[in-house]
């Protein structure tokens, strides 16, 4: 009988030439793979301009809590890719993924976001309709007559 060739180990890359931090956030529906390096202060979202991405002015200043709030604004290039949701619970994810992101890059910046609660995961979710409703609440007009 022939003798089988040995397997052969398969080599993992590893991850001490990879400049980026990665982080994860999520809030309702929406997913956001935030990577950050050290840079000069460009955000991306999506290959657009977070400014040009975001039409809401309020979205733009949540997106940038986290750098505001380390006051790393300057000090990072941040690449983000959100999907799911809508703008508000996009603003959100790239919130809680920039802040995971900026934790692994430095744990003295956890107390600054933890105060400011940009480290806490926003459970709360659209409730579903109930069957004979209008809405999750809203019931159908009750007619007298």
């Amino acid at each position: 009988m022939a003798e089988a060739p040995a397997p052969t180990a398969t080599k993992k890359k590893s991850k001490v030439n990879n400049p980026y931090t990665w982080g994860t956030g999520r809030r309702k529906e929406s997913v956001a793979r935030v990577r950050i390096k050290p840079g000069e202060g460009k955000f991306l979202v999506n290959k657009r301009d977070v400014n040009e991405f975001f039409c809401v002015d309020t979205d733009r200043r949540t997106v940038q809590q986290p750098l505001v709030a380390t006051d790393t604004a300057d000090k990072y290039d941040v690449w983000v890719n959100v999907g799911g949701g809508g703008t508000t619970g996009q603003a959100g994810a790239i919130v809680l993924g920039l802040a995971r992101a900026l934790t692994k890059i430095n744990s003295e910046y956890e107390a600054a976001l933890r105060d400011k609660d940009l480290l806490t995961r926003d459970a709360r979710r659209v409730e579903r309709k109930k069957y004979g409703q209008r809405g999750a609440r809203r019931r159908f007009q009750f007619s007298k007559r």
